[in-house]
Order: structure tokens, then sequence, then C-alpha cells
């Protein structure tokens, strides 16, 4: 049940983004270009998805317990941190330079353009670089002998 759950979510998603044009990153370029060909319908998009996850959220933490689990799995990490800014620095600049981001691109999949498989394998390479980053520099430091 919770698998059918999660593709239905991931489908409502997708299509939400191919409807609304964001699953074209030339859409995504022009709102950031704003002396050229500037596109305002982004934030739109985004202020109905805030709107939306405002709502949602309402509703879902207004219970005592999610309905496929035992308990709500909330980040407890409340720091704004230099891996939090550096994250949200590299996911803005690839944004800004491919008109991709993570969720975006997935639905994009299906348009079969070799950039979008480009863009989704390098998210899947700095990923996996991440976490071997992060595994490295979680070791005890050793000392010589």
């Amino acid at each position: 049940m919770r698998l059918i759950f999660t593709y239905l979510i991931g489908l409502i998603f997708g299509t939400g983004i191919a409807i609304s044009g964001m699953a074209n990153p030339a859409k995504v370029l022009n709102f950031f270009d704003i002396a050229g060909t500037w596109d305002p319908s982004l934030i739109f998009v985004m202020g109905g998805a805030v709107v939306t996850a405002f709502i949602g959220y309402k509703l879902v933490f207004g219970r005592s317990a999610p309905i496929l689990d035992t308990a709500f799995h909330l980040p407890t990490n409340r720091v704004i941190d230099a891996k939090l800014l550096g994250g949200s620095a590299v996911f803005g600049i690839g944004w800004g330079i491919a008109g991709f981001c993570p969720g975006g691109a997935l639905p994009a999949l299906g348009t079969g353009r070799w950039e979008v498989f480009l863009f989704t394998g390098a998210v899947i390479v700095g990923v996996f670089l991440a976490k071997f980053l992060q595994s490295r520099a979680n070791r005890p430091a050793r000392v010589p002998v």
C-alpha cells in the first residue's frame, strides 16, 4: 500500500511539473533573465506550491500519527551551517545554469532529451560524491606512530 501511495504522489508531482512548464529549462532560465525575456510564471508556480504545502502540512500534522507509518520522521538538525549554505549555493547555481532542479528533471526524463539525462546523471554522481566526502570527513583522524 505504501508503495502505491508513493507512486501516486510522484505521479501527481510529475504531472504538476509538466503542466506548469517547469520541465522546460527555457522557462526556468527565462525567469532568471530579468533584463531580457523575463517570464514571471515561476513565481505563480512556486506560490501555488507554497500554499498547497502549507495546507497539506496543517492537515497532516493535525493528526497524531501518519496514515502509513507509526510516527512522523522529521529532521532534527536546525543548524544553519557551511554544509547547508554550500549545498544551497550549489543547488541554486546548478538550477540557474541548467534550468533544472532534481524535482523538475525527473519528469523531464520522459522528453528523451540528452541534456536531461546528463543532468540527472550528474545529480546522481553528486549525491554519491557528497556521501563519500561526508564519510571521509566523519572518520577519526589517524595519529602517526
